[in-house]
């Protein structure tokens, strides 16, 4: 699904990155220090670890579990976790049995109060056509193969609906504690494209 690129493929882009960065601050358009105030809020205040911080609370909490999966937006600002394309989150779990991916067919609608920016892939008109119409051939060739039986659900992300993924709670976490499962957790995992693995 992914293409694969070797080292230069991805070096390239941050030394553009960082050369437009340079010439923007020279000029005095941007203030280098609010841009890593941006970067820092995105690493550490929006994004994943938000999301993991929400599943590992409902893999612990079933009362919050509940909460979360009849009003995913209020029990997820519950953590403090709410913003821009974060106004409306609807939560659905995945199970032995139903397994839920997530899509945005026209464009890029994201949960970026817990999930952050979306990967470059979620983008990409391959993936938004394909997972629709052939889902498990799709998943297998982004690593998750689910065995026939398992029952997928698309689910496509619009500007009024962002979805978030609970997934599956590995066996053999049951005596982590709720700090100790949010490592585990993925972004990948919450967008419904991988599960998440004991460690």
């Amino acid at each position: 699904m992914t293409p694969t690129s070797g080292p230069d493929d991805r070096l390239a882009p941050a030394l553009r990155t960082e050369a437009l960065e340079q010439l923007l601050t020279e000029r005095g358009l941007i203030d280098p220090a609010a841009m890593d105030a941006i970067i820092a809020t995105y690493e550490t205040q929006v994004g994943p670890l938000n999301g993991a911080k929400v599943v590992a609370r409902a893999w612990t909490d079933p009362q919050y579990k509940s909460r979360l999966l009849q009003d995913g937006t209020a029990a997820i600002a519950e953590l403090g976790f709410t913003g821009p394309q974060g106004e409306h989150i609807v939560v659905v779990e995945n199970t032995p049995t139903t397994h839920n991916v997530v899509v945005c067919t026209l464009c890029s609608c994201y949960p970026w109060p817990v999930l952050g920016l979306p990967p470059s892939w979620y983008k990409d008109p391959a993936y938004r056509s394909r997972v629709v119409r052939e889902p498990r051939a799709v998943l297998s060739e982004m690593g998750l193969d689910l065995a026939d039986g398992v029952r997928i659900t698309v689910r496509d992300s619009t500007s009024e609906v962002r979805w978030l993924v609970l997934p599956e709670r590995p066996a053999g976490t049951e005596h982590l504690t709720e700090e100790e499962l949010v490592p585990l957790v993925t972004r990948d995992a919450m967008v419904g494209v991988a599960k998440v693995t004991a460690p």
